[in-house]
């Protein structure tokens, strides 16, 4: 128990330091990092496959509350937010993360890889292909579509383990909205989207406790959560001073390359299932 422990501790830490540098270095402190650097350290520690997925996400979902909170602060303080998507996108992505969550308790893994894929190849090809003149129109749809979008953003979220940050972002500027109240806006509706995500992964992994690792509440590690938050945080100016000698292009060139190559080991994870 103690060595199991001690391993997961320091496989831990290193994934802290890990997601720090990434995070930094693209400007992201999201799942899309976290995740898929969970998965190896959970996949090098054994933890079984029918949970090791699951957990990745609700460790991701927790850790990224405070960024999303104090990040929310922040761009309310500017008036950036737009207030009414924001209120209009809440409960419809709450209701997305809530099946998500409980799709959680469920569902198999390669549900989640297969999420994972689809949702990274998506924000990769927007990144990598994406044009300013890419837009659906000058206004926002009507109320059945945005409660679509709504519930897509926060159903994507829990399956992929993010807030929802470049799902909301990439649909506000396909609406012609500007990039810093799109990522206002995203980060306010990161909130309810990470903290109803973390209390549906901790409800929904109860029933898994024999599969999980020491120290986890439901499919959330309390190690992972404590050590990679403040790690990554404090790595993470690292990154960024690597981000400022590269060039705003490169570096969606670089993160879109990395989600494809992350969305690639999954797809491999899946096909050896096949």
């Amino acid at each position: 128990m103690l060595t199991e422990l001690a391993w997961l501790v320091v496989s831990v830490m290193l994934a802290g330091v890990v997601t720090g540098i990434l995070a930094g270095l693209f400007g992201i402190g999201g799942g899309a990092v976290i995740v898929p650097v969970l998965f190896e350290v959970f996949r090098v520690l054994a933890v079984p496959e029918s949970v090791r997925m699951q957990l990745c996400i609700g460790t991701s979902l927790a850790i990224i509350i405070p960024t999303a909170i104090r990040s929310y602060r922040e761009h309310k303080r500017r008036n950036l937010v737009l207030a009414d998507v924001l209120r209009r996108w809440t409960l419809p992505s709450m209701a997305g993360v809530a099946v998500g969550s409980g799709l959680a308790a469920v569902a198999p893994p390669n549900v989640f890889q297969a999420a994972f894929v689809l949702i990274a190849c998506l924000i990769a090809a927007k990144l990598l292909f994406g044009r300013d003149s890419w837009t659906f129109g000058g206004e926002l749809p009507g109320t059945a579509a945005m409660n679509a979008y709504g519930f897509a953003i926060g159903l994507g979220s829990s399956l992929m383990g993010i807030s929802g940050g470049s799902l909301v972002t990439m649909t506000l500027t396909l609406y012609g909205k500007s990039i810093h109240s799109s990522v206002a806006t995203a980060a306010g509706l990161g909130v309810p989207i990470t903290l109803v995500g973390t209390i549906g992964y901790v409800l929904a992994g109860l029933p898994h406790r024999a599969e999980l690792p020491p120290l986890s509440l439901g499919f959330v590690s309390i190690i992972g959560v404590i050590l990679i938050a403040p790690l990554s945080s404090w790595i993470a100016p690292v990154g960024a001073r690597l981000a400022h000698r590269m060039p705003k292009r490169r570096l969606e060139i670089a993160f879109g390359v990395f989600l494809l190559v992350v969305a690639s080991r999954f797809l491999v994870a899946l096909a050896a299932k096949i």
